[in-house]
């Protein structure tokens, strides 16, 4: 009996080669030829000059015989055929989830998760369509969907049917191989866009991230040493390191700089404003005379926009800022970004937010309700910018999985099939609609009331004598679920099948909560 152990220095981006495989596999059969020839011929005996010819072709491979070849022999066997023992038949050091602590949610939360959210008291067990249910079995309407996540409401059947039968099919594989959900979902984001191709993660953020590594390799490619990026004040991109430096605003900056900075080669304009925009590109473009001396060239690597500012206030761009962002782009070899994490997919009324402006980008980023409530996120391009990475450049393990890529195709499927881009635009502007009524009878707390689509915001006036967030709490007390943005703004962003019933119940949960609040306050 004969083993041949073999190693190979390898990686996920740099598997073994075909060349070096086959190499490896004509050694393996010329030893069992010799190997077979002295078996017959000497009964097992080794010869020395046998095995000084192999440590010479190859003194990675490595021979055993007698008792340590029964073992490896012995051991492959017994993983091929192995099987899982019976929970309970075999003593673990593992302690199984249904064995631990049966404290309440709230209880583990306490004791065992971050604290990175300020959380309600509320734990929700189930949903259907808009309506989640908590664990006494009350029912709230849903007008937070995962804030613009489950576009598809809760427990849609379609979804949920696509991601079972992927998960009896295969839910991960690898980006080393293809697989057809990811092509099939690229092929559709592209044919409805103006994208020629995309690149798949897993978040907003990570998104986000990958347009700013194209943007910062596509002024490298121009020669610019030093790269900025201009994104809005008031903005948001993200919590890594280099989209929260990407969000224009300072409170998500702090203690998180290194000697008082945040990452480099980010430069912040007032949103909406075109001769500050201006005025910020012809500055950067200069580069300091001591970094010029040095070899070194600043520019313009990207302006970074979302179409409608979420986080910031809900406060959509207009078309005239827009279209002179991308002249300057143009102008300046520069991309235009525009990140739609929340206001793509169909929340604005139309598929893309920077439609509404009548603009294309270079790179757009999508994620949130692109598959309904399952993690995925993706970065398109089109023209010179779909051609700037190439392997190795940037990569994601999880990215465009099957699993993933199923959820992503359903909500495609649904948008297209439903004709769910008019719903949207009938039940917005019947939630504007109902909106300003209210603010009308309320004018001493609420102001003014904007968005596109189902992602609507009302502000929240500085002497109301409360905040957003209160208002939403006061809100969630007659069964409806809102969420700030900012502190003074309440945001509405229902799942986009949402009914004009749903609507006209929702407008009359939130005139409840503010009536409360008016009559506590007088």
């Amino acid at each position: 009996e004969f083993a041949i152990c073999y190693t190979t220095t390898t990686d996920d981006e740099n598997p073994l080669t075909s060349i070096q495989f086959h190499s490896f596999h004509r050694l393996v059969g010329w030893l069992h030829k010799i190997i077979f020839s002295q078996y017959i011929i000497s009964k097992m005996k080794i010869q020395s000059a046998i095995l000084g010819v192999a440590l010479a072709v190859s003194p990675a491979a490595a021979f055993s015989t007698s008792s340590a070849s029964t073992n490896v022999v012995s051991s492959s066997s017994t993983q091929l055929y192995s099987t899982i023992p019976k929970p309970g038949t075999v003593t673990t050091s593992l302690i199984p989830p249904s064995k631990l602590d049966s404290s309440s949610t709230a209880d583990l939360f306490e004791s065992r998760v971050y604290k990175t959210y300020g959380r309600y008291p509320i734990t929700f067990t189930s949903g259907h369509g808009c309506v989640l249910t908590d664990d006494t079995g009350k029912d709230y309407l849903d007008f937070v969907s995962g804030i613009a996540t489950c576009a598809l409401g809760h427990n849609n059947e379609a979804l949920t049917s696509a991601i079972s039968n992927q998960m009896k099919q295969v839910h991960h594989v690898s980006n080393l191989y293809y697989t057809p959900g990811q092509a099939q979902l690229a092929n559709w984001l592209c044919s409805n866009s103006c994208a020629d191709k995309a690149f798949f993660c897993n978040s907003g953020a990570e998104s986000n991230e990958a347009a700013i590594k194209l943007a910062r390799r596509h002024a490298n490619n121009r020669g610019i040493t030093d790269p900025v990026i201009i994104t809005a004040e008031n903005s948001f991109h993200g919590r890594t390191l280099a989209t929260v430096t990407a969000t224009g605003q300072p409170k998500y900056h702090k203690g998180f700089t290194y000697g008082g900075e945040m990452v480099r080669g980010f430069r912040y304009t007032p949103y909406n404003d075109v001769e500050k925009l201006q005025a910020l590109v012809e500055e950067i473009n200069q580069t300091p005379e001591e970094d010029a001396k040095a070899g070194r060239k600043r520019g313009v690597a990207a302006i970074m926009m979302e179409p409608l500012q979420g986080e910031g206030g809900i406060r959509p761009g207009t078309v005239e800022f827009f279209a002179a962002a991308r002249k300057l782009c143009d102008d300046n070899g520069a991309l235009l970004i525009c990140d739609e994490v929340q206001v793509g997919m169909g929340r604005s009324g139309s598929l893309w937010g920077h439609e509404q402006l009548s603009v294309e980008p270079d790179v757009f980023t999508s994620a949130k309700a692109l598959g309904g409530g399952v993690p995925i996120g993706a970065m398109m391009a089109k023209g010179e910018a779909a051609n700037v990475f190439g392997p190795g450049d940037h990569a994601s393990t999880y990215g465009g999985n099957p699993l993933a890529c199923a959820a992503g195709l359903a909500v495609a499927e649904y948008l297209s099939e439903h004709n769910v881009l008019e719903n949207v635009r009938v039940r917005g502007e019947q939630l504007a609609a109902g909106l300003e009524d209210i603010t009308k009878r309320y004018p001493s707390v609420l102001g003014e009331t904007r968005g596109w689509g189902l992602l609507r915001g009302v502000a929240i006036k500085d002497d109301a004598g409360c905040t957003a967030a209160e208002l939403v709490g006061d809100a969630m007390k007659e069964g409806l679920l809102l969420v700030a943005a900012g502190p003074s703004v309440v945001r509405f962003v229902p799942p986009l099948i949402v009914s004009e019933d749903e609507v006209n119940d929702a407008l009359a949960r939130f005139e409840k909560a503010i009536e409360n609040r008016v009559g506590e306050s007088s």
